[in-house]
């Protein structure tokens, strides 16, 4: 295939009902409730960070009541759910096979296990440049890679409550998720697997199964699975930063606070309204853009990424990319706002300034700053919105065009700031005016 067309993708096992966790006063473990959201949120939230990962499928038990609200918090337009089965090989290989419209053979694939709420995003970022990357025709890693931590503590072989042996730790490594394959190698492995009735416990060893291993990336020892109620509060301790690395969190560190500014500017064009922050503002002509040609979004999203060290909108959602044309702004600000979280940040406040000499904004500002608000999941009070002309001077006086700037406070946080204000679902209509 043409090696700049090779993607990401991720599949997340949620099926499960955790035996040893769920019980008739708790649900399944990926939706027990971890520092003010669901460990499936926390688990998800590297991924959809992630902008060489084009998609998402989270493989679900049928009738699941708990997604839907997962979903709405959330809010990701590269999340998408398919129907899970009775073993995680199984509802790997149904993620496959929905993913087969989609996904070319040699397209990676990486698998997160639903209950890992500690992946970082610098671990997604070594596990697909480990890999090779997207687009690259001389695959780093030929069989795949999976994240690893070397085993540390003393081993000990057990008969019967009775430590009988102790084994050599050399060469001895815990194995962690993602892993990631290629699309058809990975799909032949698990269905050579189901096929002589051998369940793995993982995809490593069914790659494994067909003389494939894989390359051992080192992970964060941090990144645990939930599998006991009592797991919770390790997990909680470590997503606080209480005995969690700075390294492995390379964004975040204590009490830091991150400013960052956006700018963005486009000619006016043919057609009968603007939209601004969001909002559909009726306008003699249009705007010349790829997308919608929000600039006060546009200059936000830029805002945010920068605060983040992650370059800029162009960098993400680039003009060259066919799926971005005629697209409606707040999905970029929603996936701006997923960065964030799973940098451990959160936004303190946002300051925009619109500038044209039409349209007037002022009986919008309460719109925009609530739809803006809404996208990055924080109360409205803590976004501002105002208009300001260049008393016609430059191009923005000749009404040639209109313009927009951004400053934002980044903060660390202490909970996913999701929990706090949930925001819209995908495909949502805008405020209009």
């Amino acid at each position: 295939m043409n090696a700049a067309a090779r993607r990401v993708w991720a599949i997340v096992p949620a099926a499960g009902r955790g035996a040893r966790f769920a019980s008739a006063e708790h649900p399944p473990k990926q939706y027990a409730r971890l520092l003010g959201a669901t460990v499936i949120e926390w688990s998800m939230a590297a991924l959809i960070a992630e902008p060489r990962i084009a998609g998402i499928v989270v493989a679900l038990a049928a009738d699941d009541p708990h997604w839907p609200a997962v979903a709405a918090s959330l809010n990701s337009s590269k999340v998408d759910t398919t129907l899970g089965g009775a073993s995680r090989q199984e509802s790997v290989l149904n993620g496959l096979t929905a993913l087969a419209s989609r996904a070319a053979a040699d397209d990676w694939v990486l698998v997160h296990d639903a209950a890992r709420p500690c992946l970082t995003a610098a671990e997604v970022t070594a596990l697909i440049d480990a890999a090779g990357g997207v687009g690259s025709a001389v695959v780093g890693a030929s069989n795949g890679v999976l994240l690893a931590a070397p085993v540390v503590d003393t081993v000990k072989r057990e008969r019967g409550g009775i430590a009988v042996d102790t084994v050599d730790r050399e060469g001895l490594w815990r194995a962690l998720t993602p892993q990631m394959f290629a699309f058809a190698a990975l799909k032949q492995a698990l269905e050579d697997a189901a096929r002589v009735g051998i369940a793995v416990t993982d995809e490593a060893q069914a790659m494994e199964r067909l003389g494939l291993p894989a390359t051992l990336v080192r992970g964060s020892p941090f990144n645990i699975k939930v599998t006991r109620a009592e797991d919770l509060s390790l997990a909680e301790t470590i997503l606080s930063g209480a005995s969690r690395p700075v390294m492995s969190r390379p964004i975040m560190e204590n009490n830091q606070m991150r400013i960052g500014q956006g700018f963005d500017v486009h000619a006016f064009g043919s057609g009968n309204h603007v939209i601004l922050g969001g909002v559909r503002i009726d306008h003699p002509r249009g705007i010349v853009a790829h997308s919608d040609g929000d600039v006060v979004i546009h200059a936000l999203c830029d805002a945010v990424l920068g605060a983040l060290g992650a370059g800029d909108i162009g960098q993400h959602f680039p003009d060259s990319d066919p799926r971005y044309r005629g697209a409606d702004s707040r999905v970029f600000l929603r996936e701006v706002a997923a960065m964030v979280r799973a940098a451990g940040l959160e936004v303190v406040n946002a300051d925009l300034t619109v500038m044209a000499e039409a349209p007037r904004i002022a009986k919008h500002r309460v719109a925009m700053a609530a739809n803006l608000a809404e996208d990055l999941g924080v109360p409205a009070g803590r976004i501002n919105v105002k208009g300001t002309t260049t008393e016609r001077l430059g191009f923005l006086g000749r009404g040639e065009g209109l313009a927009a700037s951004a400053a934002v406070l980044l903060q660390s946080a202490a909970v996913p700031l999701h929990s706090a204000a949930p925001v819209g679902i995908p495909g949502t209509p805008r405020t209009t005016t």
